[in-house]
This record gives structure tokens, C-alpha cells and sequence, in this order.
């Protein structure tokens, strides 16, 4: 390289380095400090919102400066990227205001423990027998938020807001029995104590029974127990037809500790208390 040439070359390199970067995720949505009650959620807007995969996430880097979603959000004037924001999220303390759910109860007290469990667990894995072409008859597992009663009244039921385009509820019309698994790796107290999820100590709970749907004189509380742990679920799109559903308790399955596990009658689970 001619000696003159090297300083342009040199300036290039440093101009390339000094160039921004901009990292975009589809699959993550922008936490708004709006309450989801704010947002213009109608059933024409978040189908739109829906579909949307660019431009939800996006931050600029340049060295060690970041720019945050929300200031990336304001600068663009992206209304649409905000309502979307609203749509998945919202303030954790609006729904925790209620209390933290303190230490589980002694391992020993295993149907408290179940029911502790039970309602402090914001979601679960639940296990249908498949109906889909290739895995007919095989397990199938689906992630579900849920919820047994508001935070200050639990009543050990799990209820379920379910549409019937989830190939879950496919598999429920066909089969009604399923099994739901909560872990207390969910929580800070496995992490606290440093257990692995698969410790027996990181206690796990199964239920099974019979998944129906809510009655109307249930409704009212079905609804509260949903949306009082899941505020943003009011503003899902109505067009998806989204019901309630619960489950009928056949078993109650615990292991919380070492040594095996703990099969607690029915009746016991419901006279038990997870406060």
C-alpha cells in the first residue's frame, strides 16, 4: 500500500467501529410503564398487533451507550409497538400488591404444601392426550397461566382462560383428563436455597383430573381469580373466544422432599390451607 494511501484506510477501519448497531427481537415485547387498562386493545386494533414481528424490541448500541425500548419507542413515535407492549405485559406490583407468599410450609404438611403450591403458581404445564395427526394418542404438554383465587383467597380449584383454537382445548373436546405440574422452581425459594429444579427438595406437584368448563353461576369468580392474577387477559381479542374452564381434582401428587413421594387424598387438599 502507497504510504499516502494508509491514513485513509486507517480513518475507514475507525469509521466502521463508530457504526451502530441495531439488534431487533420478534419473539420479545416491549414492557410499556402504562397499566394495561390503557391501552385501545379493540378487536380491530390487536389482531394488527398481533401479527406484528418487527420493530417490538430494538435497542441501538454504540460502545457502551444502550438505548432502552421505551426511549427507542418515544424517539420513533411507534404507537403501535406501545399498544403491543400492553397487549403481553404489565405491572408486576399491580398484581403482587397483595403480598409476597413468604416461606412454603414444612415439608412435612403436605397437603398445606400442595395447596401452597397450588395458588402461589402463576402458571403450569398441562398434559393432554394428543389429537394432532402425528403424535395421535401420545402426550402432549402446553404451557397455561392459571389461577386458584385472587391472592387472598385461594380455594385450591385451578381455573383456566382457554381459546378453542388452542390445540390443547382440541385435545380436552376429545379427552377430558389431564394432568398439571407446577414446580417451586417457578418462585425464589429453589434458587434462594440453591436447588436444582429436579432436587426433591425444589418440591414439584401434579394434579389430575377432569377438565370442564365453568358454569355460569361460577363465572363471576372464575373471572376474578383469572384476572386479578392475569390483569392483561381482559384485553386479549375477544374473536378468539376465549371460556373458562377448571379442573375437576381426581389426584394429588407431591414430591417435596426426599425419600418419595406423597398421594394426598382429595378431601385433605381442600381442608388444607396455603396461608
Amino acid at each position: 500500500m502507497r504510504p499516502r494511501c494508509f491514513p485513509l484506510a486507517l480513518f475507514a477501519c475507525f469509521l466502521c467501529l463508530g457504526q451502530s448497531y441495531t439488534l431487533r427481537s420478534s419473539v420479545s415485547w416491549v414492557v410499556s410503564s402504562n397499566d394495561v387498562d390503557d391501552a385501545d386493545l379493540s378487536e380491530e386494533v390487536a389482531p394488527a398487533l398481533l401479527v406484528d414481528g418487527a420493530g417490538l424490541w430494538k435497542a441501538n448500541v454504540l460502545g457502551d451507550g444502550i438505548e432502552t425500548p421505551r426511549e427507542q419507542a418515544k424517539a420513533e413515535g411507534d404507537a403501535a409497538a406501545r399498544q403491543s407492549s400492553r397487549l403481553f405485559s404489565y405491572r408486576i406490583e399491580k398484581v403482587k400488591k397483595a403480598g409476597s407468599s413468604g416461606a412454603p410450609p414444612p415439608h412435612q404438611e403436605t397437603a398445606r404444601t400442595a395447596r401452597y403450591i397450588a395458588h402461589y403458581s402463576d402458571w403450569g404445564h398441562l398434559a393432554t392426550i394428543s389429537t394432532l395427526d402425528k403424535i395421535k394418542g401420545l402426550p402432549f404438554g402446553n404451557i397455561f397461566s392459571v389461577s386458584d383465587g385472587p391472592l387472598d383467597n385461594s380455594t385450591g380449584v385451578i381455573y383456566f382462560y382457554v381459546t378453542p383454537m388452542d390445540n390443547t382445548v382440541a385435545d380436552l373436546k376429545s379427552n377430558p383428563y389431564a394432568s398439571l405440574t407446577f414446580s417451586e422452581a417457578e418462585g425464589e425459594f429453589c434458587r434462594q436455597m440453591m436447588y436444582d429444579p429436579e432436587d426433591p427438595r425444589c418440591a414439584r406437584l401434579t394434579l389430575t383430573g377432569k377438565m370442564v368448563e365453568v358454569l355460569p353461576e361460577e363465572l363471576a369468580f372464575a373471572k376474578e381469580a383469572m384476572f386479578s392474577r392475569h390483569p392483561v387477559m381482559a384485553k386479549w381479542p375477544v374473536g378468539h373466544k376465549w371460556f373458562f374452564m377448571k379442573m375437576d381434582l381426581v389426584q394429588v401428587w407431591l414430591q417435596d422432599w426426599v425419600g418419595g413421594v406423597s398421594l394426598i387424598p382429595v378431601e385433605d387438599y381442600f381442608k388444607a390451607t396455603p396461608f
